[in-house]
This record gives C-alpha cells, sequence and structure tokens, in this order.
C-alpha cells in the first residue's frame, strides 16, 4: 500500500478503538459538559459546521460514541475497503493529472531531446516513450511487444530513454549503451536487442562485450563512458522520471498519459490507435 492509504488505514483503526478527536456529523445542540463531567453547563455551544469536540463530552458520552463507532465499524468492515478504494481512486486521478501537466511543460525533453534514441520511424505522427534499465525482467518481456508494435505500425516512433534503476551495474551498463549511441547510432538497435537478450544481470563489462560482439572497440567506447553526452543522458532521464513520478521499469509516456509497467502488446496497440485516431491532423 502507498503511504497515504497506509495512513488512512491508520486512521480507520484509530477511530474504531476510540482515538478519534471528533464526532463528525451532528446536527443537534450539545450541552457542554462541565469540569467534573456530572452535569452540562448552562450555556449550550451549537455544532460548527457538523463538528462536536470530544472534549466537551463526558467520560460516559465519549465512551458511548466510541463504542457505537466501533460496533457500526467492525458490523460493516466494508466502509473501510470502500473508504481506502476511494482513496486511492482519488490518489490515482491526482497523480494522472499531474503527470498530464508535466508532459505538456516538458514535452520537448521528453519527446524530442538530443539525449535519447529512437527506434521506428523518426517521422512516425505518434511517439511512445519507454523509460527503461538493461536489467528489468519486465523490460526484456516488454522487448518483444515493441519489435512487434513497430514491425505492424508505419507511423510509430519510439523512443527510448536511459533509466538506470537496478543498481550500479545497470548505470554501468547505460553509461556503454550512450557510448554506443555516439559512436555506431545506425547499431543501436542490434545493440539494444542483444542487451536485452543477455542471460544473467548485465553491468559495462557485459555491455562492452556485447559491442564488441557487433565490431565496435570497446576501448574506443571505453573513452566515452565519462563523457558529458553520458552523464548528461542519464541525468536528464533521472529529472524527467522524477517529474513523472515514475518508480520503476518499464513505465511508457505518450503525449496524453503515462503507462506504467509491461502492460502488453494489446493495451499499448489499443493507447497508440487511441492516440493514432486523436492526432490524425498532427504528430503526438
Amino acid at each position: 500500500m502507498t503511504p497515504r492509504i497506509t495512513a488512512a488505514v491508520a486512521i480507520l483503526g484509530a477511530l474504531a478503538i476510540g482515538g478519534v478527536g471528533y464526532l463528525v456529523g451532528a446536527t443537534q445542540t450539545l450541552p457542554a459538559a462541565s469540569a467534573a463531567g456530572a452535569a452540562p453547563a448552562a450555556d449550550a455551544t451549537p455544532v460548527a459546521a457538523g463538528l462536536v469536540k470530544m472534549a466537551e463530552f463526558t467520560n460516559d458520552q465519549r465512551a458511548e460514541v466510541e463504542g457505537i463507532i466501533r460496533n457500526y465499524l467492525i458490523a460493516n468492515p466494508e466502509i473501510i475497503r470502500d473508504a481506502i478504494n476511494e482513496l486511492q481512486r482519488r490518489q490515482d486521478a491526482a497523480d494522472q493529472m499531474a503527470q498530464t501537466k508535466v508532459i505538456g511543460d516538458s514535452a520537448d525533453l521528453i519527446f524530442t531531446s538530443s539525449h535519447q534514441v529512437v527506434l521506428g520511424n523518426p517521422q512516425g505522427k505518434v511517439t511512445l516513450v519507454e523509460f527503461f534499465d538493461y536489467n528489468c525482467t519486465y523490460c526484456r518481456r516488454a522487448e518483444a511487444d515493441m519489435k512487434k508494435l513497430i514491425a505492424g505500425d508505419p507511423n510509430l516512433r519510439i523512443v527510448l530513454k536511459q533509466f538506470p534503476v537496478l543498481g550500479p551495474g545497470s548505470v554501468e551498463a547505460a553509461k556503454v549503451a550512450v557510448a554506443f549511441q555516439m559512436t555506431a547510432p545506425e547499431r543501436y538497435a542490434d545493440f539494444h536487442d542483444a542487451m536485452l537478450s543477455e542471460p544473467g544481470q548485465v553491468d559495462g563489462a557485459k555491455a562492452l562485450a556485447v559491442a564488441a560482439s557487433l565490431g565496435l572497440d570497446p576501448e574506443a567506447l571505453k573513452a566515452k563512458l565519462d563523457s558529458d553526452e553520458a552523464k548528461k543522458t542519464i541525468a536528464e532521464s533521472y529529472a524527467l522520471a522524477g517529474k513523472l513520478n515514475l518508480t520503476g521499469t518499464p513505465s511508457f509516456v505518450t503525449h496524453k498519459e503515462v503507462i506504467v509497467g509491461a502492460v502488453g502488446y494489446d493495451a499499448l496497440r489499443a493507447k497508440i490507435e487511441a492516440l493514432s485516431t486523436a492526432c490524425a491532423s498532427q504528430a503526438c
């Protein structure tokens, strides 16, 4: 559960066992209790905005209210489930709105940055961006979907963003990937496929070995691993991922939304078709 949902559970739990500080929804005027808790004070205090402070109740009144709340929640536990589901729905909606704003505000960096790889049709009308890590098992599974999408849609433009989040080995592999792109961009698709087909965990050494198998000089690539281009490419992806609230790979971005996880060919195809229809007169 997300921290916000966990907090909701804690609050509802506190409510059930009597840790609540307010009684919500009261409509009548209740008398304030005396300091001794025996009899109400002479002046009655109206309920402001439907709220009564529990501190104004006697101990017996407090116990009765807490017992009512507790028994009601025990008898109707689905209320807690429904409250958590509604909170999650609202959180998802708020996150989606925030992500949509970031997509609009950072469109140039997301879709047309010089620090990225483009596969498919570079002039394609619809762009799908993938944030990936070469050590991500789900990215490896999604690779077949990406290749199938490119093969089946001549108007599709795929943007790859290096997003190494699975440890130092992933960072090393990403640096080699950037160096490969700087050296032989026309061969990058082959390198990408080979890296995602490599068994086990990959690191800089394995990435260099893959590059060598494709005919590149590992020593020449090593000289570019700490280049400004390598640093800027990875730093830019991290910054964009932070703005988009991406925490894992693969994550996909279109001009309309963020799609998290290896959702499969059919789901991605449906998203692309919807974009193609919506952007019939312009690239998006």
